[in-house]
């Protein structure tokens, strides 16, 4: 924040401004006093106060709502308390997110399983836990920040450290979650070596969420693994042949689109508040 008062709270000014809806506050000065205000009890007060004194009309509206949702509240006392979730459970993933990822352990799982268990002659050279492995996360992340799937999606936007900082935890998860199985995996079968998916994989999410701030992280991410499906995994899949992408010598380019999708995302950094 620009105005900051002894003790390192904001300003009266900067409260009294945020209180009566000042237009002319700037979008990060507006942003920086949000996310101030969730950690600090005082300014709160203060906002509390200001807006009583200087905002007739919110403070009007505010008991209007908290009359109406009285008889509500104490008609939901006698329900039964749901089960306590961690905090920091909510700052690093969404429920929603829990049965995507459980559906890409299970595909992690049956790929692991057809690789082990068929011919040779069915897949080549090529696993088929390796030819979707570089697209695996591409699931977790499409949920990461999706309107659509998740309900609690306009609560979260409104927060003052939505954006890029809650996609990044989401998508640390994502990875967290399925990078050490397909690891765990591919040691213990044998049929495909961490060199050979691991930087694609990475590609993959820096390139989605890049995407992501202009056309939307779900549509990136699905849009992506449909282009590998249809351009490297089903054409290596009925040839039999070990895809060229894959090819060691094909690594430094899987860096370049990695360095340039990392790159893509901070310059854009600003866009995924309004996505």
């Amino acid at each position: 924040m620009r105005e900051r008062s002894v003790g390192d709270h904001a300003s009266t000014r900067l409260i009294d401004d945020y209180a009566r809806g000042d237009t002319a506050m700037a979008a990060d000065t507006v942003w920086a006093l949000e996310a101030h205000l969730e950690t600090c009890a005082p300014c709160r007060g203060r906002l509390a106060a200001s807006v009583a004194t200087g905002a007739p009309g919110i403070a009007a509206l505010v008991d209007t709502v908290r009359a109406g949702l009285e008889p509500q509240l104490d008609a939901a006392v006698g329900l039964p308390v749901r089960r306590f979730r961690p905090r920091w459970v909510s700052a690093w993933l969404t429920p929603v997110m829990a049965p995507w990822l459980a559906m890409t352990g299970l595909v992690t799982l049956l790929a692991l399983l057809l690789g082990a268990v068929a011919s040779p002659t069915v897949f080549g050279r090529s696993s088929p836990a390796l030819l979707v492995a570089p697209v695996l996360p591409l699931c977790g992340v499409a949920a990461a920040w999706s309107r659509g799937l998740d309900p609690a999606y306009e609560l979260t936007a409104s927060t003052a450290r939505a954006g890029l900082s809650l996609l990044l935890r989401r998508t640390t998860a994502v990875l967290l979650v399925v990078l050490p199985g397909l690891l765990a995996g591919g040691w213990l079968t044998g049929t495909m070596s961490a060199a050979q998916w691991l930087l694609p994989s990475l590609a993959f999410t820096s390139t989605a969420l890049a995407l992501g701030s202009v056309v939307g992280v779900r549509r990136a991410a699905v849009g992506l693994a449909v282009a590998w499906a249809a351009v490297v995994a089903a054409p290596a899949w009925a040839t039999g042949r070990f895809p060229v992408v894959l090819q060691s010598d094909q690594l430094p380019l899987w860096g370049l689109l990695l360095a340039l999708g990392t790159g893509a995302v901070i310059v854009r950094r600003n866009a995924y508040s309004s996505l």
